[in-house]
């Protein structure tokens, strides 16, 4: 009954397709419904819930489909290609996105450890980058009175915060509960090092550099980074670049303007990175790319 409440609550302030924001802080609805490839895009820590429909996100040739009975977690930021391949009028997407505040899991995860002090559970194993997780109780109801808030805006000014905690709490419990702590966890290395790339995405950082930034050396850093990622950090940073790069393209700018703004001296060695990556020249996309409203 809690889905079918929140799926009502989401459709009642969606005036048209789009994606659109609340009086939430993070919280975005959204509704497609026309089918829309997967193309380049560069996700933040955020959830994404589906209330109907379904979406795919992809990271590293891994797919992630994902409807009403799961929703995704992307715990630090990563480029994908993210679509809705099979959204129609007929049988339209509608959802959720919450971008998760970083000093706020970065606290529940400390007080879950302290609390769990020597009772942490092994069964972790090494999470995903991007991970699936059921809609359980916590999830639903969590969302459920996080949204409730949107009727009142007393409630809203005085809650909003307690609420969102409480919904973040239900995810580090969840099943993408090991991704979650460990992007925002004590061993937060990797998650770091990611941030400090995307604030220096036009400067020429190197692997040393990212390494030296958490204080690793460069092979132990290789290990960590991919066992976090799925990528190596020089594949990584690639796909950041061009990613931002096709964003930004789509966006209007023009290819050299892109490429400089992502950190490329060589237009010919970007077209050729960009031709590799994505089967066409920057120009190709650019005449191609479809922007307005488009939901990543």
């Amino acid at each position: 009954m809690s889905k079918d409440q929140i799926k009502n609550l989401i459709e009642r302030r969606l005036p048209k397709e789009g994606i659109f924001d609340t009086a939430l802080k993070g919280v975005q609805f959204f509704r497609v419904t026309e089918a829309m490839p997967c193309v380049p895009a560069v996700y933040e820590p955020t959830v994404v819930a589906i209330l109907s429909g379904s979406k795919e996100a992809v990271l590293d040739g891994e797919h992630h489909v994902y409807s009403n009975d799961k929703y995704l977690l992307c715990p630090m930021t990563l480029p994908v290609e993210a679509g809705t391949p099979l959204a129609s009028k007929a049988d339209p997407q509608l959802g959720v996105v919450i971008t998760l505040e970083p000093r706020m899991m970065r606290e529940l995860t400390m007080e879950i450890e302290t609390a769990a002090a020597g009772n942490r559970q092994s069964r972790d194993g090494t999470p995903s980058a991007l991970a699936l997780a059921s809609w359980d109780g916590g999830f639903t109801q969590g969302l459920l009175r996080l949204l409730e808030l949107l009727d009142n805006p007393v409630d809203l000014e005085v809650l909003e915060q307690g609420r969102m905690r409480e919904l973040c709490y239900a995810v580090l419990m969840g099943e993408a509960g090991a991704a979650a702590r460990r992007a925002f966890g004590v061993g937060n290395d990797i998650a770091r090092t990611i941030d400090y790339l995307s604030t220096h995405m036009n400067e020429q950082v190197t692997i040393d550099d990212m390494a030296d930034h958490v204080g690793m050396s460069r092979a132990v850093f290789h290990r960590r980074f991919k066992e976090a990622t799925t990528m190596s950090p020089k594949q990584f940073v690639k796909s950041m670049r061009l990613n931002n790069a096709a964003m930004k393209i789509a966006e209007g700018k023009t290819v050299s303007e892109a490429a400089w703004d992502v950190g490329y001296q060589s237009s010919s060695q970007f077209s050729r990175e960009f031709k590799q990556m994505y089967g066409q020249s920057p120009r190709q996309w650019s005449n191609a790319a479809k922007v307005p409203e488009r939901l990543n």
